[in-house]
């Protein structure tokens, strides 16, 4: 892992060491780094928040919209997870996330117009990075990665987003090359398909535990940036790195 604590004794600088060697050993055997979009990239939680706050206020809504955002998140999740295990055709993200406002604006009691759903899930198409992105990716491109976006939104809502972001891609899929939605295996294979690199030589980031559970179960190396400062949780599919964010993903592959 990369985030550890050093004292001076000499169990820790061995382990230390070994760190640094495992370190070594990815940033050499990686060929291509492979991110999720929503939350990892963007700051989703952030963004729609400060979206949604005049929204619900002229609503007169009372509580507080973060929590609007992250019962509407969650809503999407599982209703993304329950598309993706019925197998009988995939739903759009876009779609999916039309229900997942409707079914929050209803818990909530706010009346709403389908215009209104419409124009709270566009918000995502403009949601912003992270403020260490865009350094680190640059960081990472000059030294020699392959980049690319595995995301579960559908691909015109990607191709909005490219804008708003302001750094080009390598690759940009979406799970509609797949027809499952992350952490689905067939969505991982699609991203070694496109990309055409070996999922061994493939490190997928993520700041959701599910998400890189699913690409190591696959077969690709991970990245877990945590952010929020979680526990990753007790799973065999352990990622191979714990960086807190993007500036220290860069710096431990590049040695910079």
């Amino acid at each position: 892992m990369v985030r550890v604590s050093i004292s001076l004794n000499r169990t820790c600088y061995n382990e230390w060491s070994t760190l640094l060697e495992n370190i070594s050993v990815l940033a050499r055997e990686t060929k291509i780094l492979i991110f999720d979009q929503y939350g990892t990239v963007v700051d989703m939680q952030g963004c729609l928040t400060e979206a949604a706050t005049p929204f619900l206020k002229d609503k007169g809504w009372k509580g507080e919209a973060h929590r609007f955002v992250t019962w509407w998140r969650r809503t999407h999740f599982e209703n993304s997870m329950i598309d993706a295990l019925c197998e009988r055709g995939h739903t759009p993200y876009r779609q999916i996330g039309h229900r997942a406002v409707s079914f929050v604006m209803d818990r909530c009691g706010i009346e709403y117009t389908q215009a209104e759903v419409e124009w709270l899930v566009s918000q995502i198409e403009s949601l912003k990075p992270f403020p260490d992105v865009l350094a680190a990716l640059q960081k990472l491109r000059d030294a020699g990665y392959k980049l690319a976006i595995l995301s579960n939104g559908d691909r015109d809502m990607l191709e909005a987003a490219k804008p708003h972001i302001g750094f080009k891609m390598d690759f940009t899929i979406s799970v509609q090359e797949s027809g499952f939605f992350k952490p689905h295996w067939q969505t991982y294979a699609s991203a070694e398909r496109i990309t055409g690199e070996e999922r061994t030589s493939c490190l997928f980031v993520a700041n959701h535990a599910f998400d890189c559970i699913g690409a190591k179960s696959y077969g690709m190396r991970t990245a877990f940036i945590d952010r929020r400062k979680r526990p990753f949780g007790e799973t065999p599919h352990q990622p191979d790195m714990i960086v807190e964010d993007f500036k220290s993903l860069a710096a431990a592959l590049t040695g910079a």
